[in-house]
């Protein structure tokens, strides 16, 4: 029994499986310690913890699935999954379900999905699609460039109506695979310039359009009164630009230097940011273990969005260094799968997932650490999440499937000797 266990090989890359099982290890631990808001309401002390294991498992098995699948039949999900994307963010937008004031879920048989993780892998898989059919000895045609914007705009204008931080993640990915795509790079900076204009022009729509943190408490309390005597229905340029409150509010704060004394902190109305801050100083270097985090009864979402403020409190900063690293191991070691794949898609489809695994987690920890604006992106892997942990997993169970099924360079460069010996050994 044992020699057979000795003689089972691993299908795919054995150090992205080792990243993988690293970061689900202390995905678990950090969830366990991070969830004590969730276990005081649910009255379990295990629950939280053991509900994510399932879902961590769950996401196993669809990522050995996935792995299993020959690479050259991702090619066959693209367009199936782009109309499945377009739809499920128009339902969202439609009857979606609203947690946090954010209106991204939609309610499957009991279970919340979050139509922006089908859609990302979606968009992805198209422009693998389009970048690798549409490449020339001078790099990838002109036309190309047209091609990804038309498919990947309509996806991400749906996404970015309630969730700004993941469409722009997103469309920085699109770049980087644009880049490495070799889109000339004319069309690249042209765009980039365009960006930075649009981007200057909605960033001002937000701050003149939007209101207060002080004018949003007074209007809702006067919708309530009005709500009480005459309800009405939100107009659909209500519901399209309601974020614009909270966008403007995260803005504000993100860009307000004023060095505020400890006892004049609110720690009611910037609870976040405030514990987040407490966890990492409170850290002295080393951190205060695992399992001894304080701030975990205090910082809202700290399961989820700032469970990187708990690493370091509890891990200290060698722990974040490690967690930060594992993300650039996973990122470098697909590109070096990549390197070695003989065609143009695989390569590039593990590309854009690996930078869209890799942006979202290092945006994540820049919030956490005061580095960027308050956003609601999870830290891939670890966060305690629903969607996203399958998804995720999904992904790294494309890398795998990449790495073990994708046709090599060194496989086509010896084919090839072995034909030409073969032709002079009849001559």
């Amino acid at each position: 029994m044992f020699d057979k266990l000795g003689k089972l090989k691993i299908k795919g890359d054995g150090i992205i499986w080792a990243v993988f099982f690293i970061l689900c290890i202390i995905s678990i631990i950090e969830v366990f310690s991070a969830s004590s808001g969730l276990t005081y309401k649910g009255g379990s002390y295990f629950k939280p913890m053991i509900y994510h294991t399932v879902l961590l498992v769950v996401g196993v098995v669809f990522m050995i699935v996935t792995m299993n699948v020959k690479c050259k039949y991702f090619k066959l999900v693209t367009p199936f999954a782009l109309l499945l994307s377009l739809i499920m963010l128009i339902a969202v937008l439609v009857v979606g379900q609203t947690t946090n004031g954010a209106q991204r879920w939609i309610d499957l048989f009991g279970i919340q999905f979050q139509p922006s993780e089908l859609a990302k892998g979606a968009v992805i898989l198209a422009e693998a699609q389009i970048l690798s059919a549409m490449q020339t000895v001078d790099g990838a045609d002109r036309h190309a460039f047209r091609y990804i914007l038309s498919v990947s705009l309509p996806i991400l204008f749906l996404i970015g109506i309630e969730n700004l931080s993941t469409a722009g993640l997103l469309f920085l990915t699109i770049l980087i695979m644009m880049f490495i795509g070799r889109v000339p790079k004319r069309q690249l900076l042209r765009t980039v310039g365009f960006i930075l204009v649009c981007a200057a022009v909605f960033i001002g729509a937000i701050m003149l359009l939007g209101k207060s943190e002080r004018e949003a408490v007074a209007d809702d309390k006067m919708v309530l009164t009005e709500q009480v005597e005459a309800p009405q229905s939100k107009s659909v340029v209500e519901k399209v630009f309601h974020r614009f409150d909270t966008w403007k509010a995260r803005i504000e704060k993100f860009l307000d230097f004023r060095e505020i004394p400890p006892e004049e902190v609110d720690l009611d109305k910037d609870a976040q940011v405030s514990h987040a801050n407490i966890a990492i100083a409170s850290s002295n270097v080393i951190g205060k273990g695992p399992g001894n985090s304080v701030e975990r009864d205090f910082l809202s979402q700290a399961f989820s969005d700032f469970i990187y403020a708990i690493i370091i409190e509890e891990m200290g900063i060698w722990g974040a260094f490690i967690v930060c690293l594992l993300y650039i191991v996973l990122l470098f070691r697909t590109a070096t799968i990549a390197n070695r794949c003989a065609n143009a898609f695989p390569a590039l489809l593990i590309m854009g997932i690996a930078l869209l695994l890799v942006t979202q987690a290092m945006f994540n920890m820049c919030v956490a650490v005061g580095l960027a604006p308050v956003t609601g992106q999870p830290l891939p892997l670890i966060s305690k999440g629903g969607t996203s942990t399958i998804v995720n997993c999904v992904y790294i169970g494309v890398i795998l499937s990449v790495s073990y099924t994708a046709k090599r360079k060194d496989e086509v460069e010896s084919g090839k000797k072995k034909k030409v010996a073969m032709a002079t050994s009849r001559v």
